[in-house]
């Protein structure tokens, strides 16, 4: 097993569960399911297609014989017409009507979008357990003063849990594109024949057109589906793909805004991933403790975010009808986009849920900044008690500068709140200096806005999604 590529998606980072639904046999097993849905209804509309023929097919769905399918695959070089041979092979009976009148893409496309719509669902329920834990975290800090960046300078405060509304609420936006694409969108391409003209199926009935339309309604309902694309060429539009790509991509993208923020604030000590027992963050400095997680979410995330384009490119080259190059494409593309986006979710799980908060060094990090971001509330209200605005003004500003150049210069703390204390032009306020410069004073509505936010736009969503929350995840390596 060490002496040829694996894909790491599959070894490292993505779920069993996400691995499963895209393997070869959810996949094939699903081409079987829908040649029993096909049979069943071309028998029910009237088709000289037995109750043993179909039997003897549903006794064989799960346990499929690759290696006879493989064998005829390397001799026809065509993979449905190996597997059409291999499931005969199971179901002698049956043989003559297995995949009657449908062309390769009845089970490829079909069984294609029963499992994207599968691993959307994965998808969502992770997507809502990351929503519900960064919730939690949200309240818990909801007024805890922390430096606000703006051009990754110190600006205004905001508090902890005001920063990670933002994570949410880009998430929210994620939820509500994937669930009306679940909604409207995902469709099966039905039983539209080969160019989507359904002639075989003309063919087959007379040409019925009424039992054709049956037809079509009956095997998408057995297998689960009232919606199918009205028209298709051979295949469902590739701008479906477009649609599913993006919305995976807008999951990372929003994954990575959160797991380079938290690299950020672990470079400044203020927040960290976990970190294990025995955990080694570096192999050459024994001391590190690198966000290697987050990294590892960002850097999948990026390979995500390549592949709409990818799409794009296959819907745009469909040439008339349907050319064979999305075929080889779409199978690593689609597959490979939603384990990483599972591998991310994962990871942003991972980390939500076991943040570490230092509010010691939060707090220190703002009385090195406060200072100057207090010295206007410090200055008005010097004004009001009867100082001289000009005055006050240049007192502040000298002061503001030598504590600046003590901070840059010379390493030191900023003294600024101790050179206003000592001079009397500031003497109306100096026994309410502390006051004036509390760090919760200068957080505005940003406790309040977390209440808000977390009350009428999160709780529904998570009230409607009670049934799957508490999920946990862990990580391979």
């Amino acid at each position: 097993m060490y002496d040829t590529y694996e894909n790491p998606i599959t070894s490292r980072y993505a779920s069993k569960e996400m691995s499963a639904v895209f393997s070869q046999q959810k996949r094939i097993s699903l081409w079987r399911q829908l040649w029993i849905a096909l049979a069943e209804s071309e028998k029910e509309l009237g088709l000289p297609i037995t109750e043993e023929q179909i039997a003897q097919m549903k006794e064989h769905v799960y346990d499929i014989n690759f290696d006879d399918a493989a064998r005829r695959e390397k001799e026809v070089r065509h993979d449905v017409m190996a597997h059409v041979y291999a499931y005969g092979l199971q179901c002698p009976l049956a043989a003559p009507i297995i995949h009657l009148g449908a062309t390769s893409c009845f089970v490829t496309d079909n069984s294609d979008i029963i499992i994207y719509n599968e691993g959307l669902k994965i998808i969502q329920r992770k997507l809502v357990n990351v929503i519900n834990v960064l919730s939690s975290f949200a309240l818990k800090y909801k007024g805890c003063p922390t430096l606000g960046f703006t051009h990754l300078q110190p600006a205004q405060l905001v508090t902890v849990g005001k920063r990670a509304t933002l994570w949410i609420q880009d998430l929210l936006s994620d939820l509500e594109d994937l669930k009306y694409l679940c909604c409207q969108k995902i469709k099966l391409r039905g039983v539209k024949g080969t160019t989507g003209t359904q002639a075989s199926f003309m063919q087959l009935f007379d040409n019925d057109y009424d039992k054709v339309k049956k037809l079509n309604s009956a095997v998408c309902e057995k297998m689960g589906y009232q919606n199918f694309f009205a028209v298709t060429g051979q295949t469902y539009s590739r701008k479906l793909d477009y649609s599913i790509l993006s919305v995976l991509s807008s999951i990372c993208q929003s994954s990575m805004k959160f797991a380079n923020d938290i690299r950020l604030l672990q470079n400044m000590k203020e927040i960290e991933e976990p970190f294990e027992k025995s955990q080694i963050g570096s192999s050459a400095m024994a001391y590190k403790r690198n966000p290697m997680r987050s990294e590892r979410l960002c850097s999948i995330a990026r390979f995500v975010q390549t592949l709409p384009l990818n799409a794009a490119q296959t819907q745009g080259t469909q040439w008339l009808e349907r050319t064979l190059d999305d075929s080889a494409n779409r199978r690593i593309v689609m597959g490979q986009a939603f384990l990483s986006t599972d591998a991310v979710l994962n990871l942003y799980l991972n980390i939500a849920d076991g943040l570490v908060v230092y509010e010691n060094v939060i707090k220190s990090h703002i009385m090195n900044e406060l200072p100057f971001m207090a010295t206007e509330v410090i200055l008005m209200e010097c004004v009001k008690a009867g100082g001289n605005r000009q005055v006050l003004h240049e007192a502040i500003r000298r002061h503001s500068m030598d504590a600046a150049q003590r901070v840059k210069q010379h390493g030191l703390d900023n003294d600024l709140l101790k050179r206003i204390g000592q001079d009397d032009t500031f003497r109306a306020i100096h026994s309410r200096l502390g006051e004036l410069v509390d760090p919760s004073a200068f957080i505005g509505a940003a406790e309040m806005q977390v209440e808000d936010f977390i009350s009428e736009q999160v709780n529904p969503i998570l009230l409607e999604y009670k049934e799957i929350l508490g999920e946990k995840a862990d990580i391979n390596v």
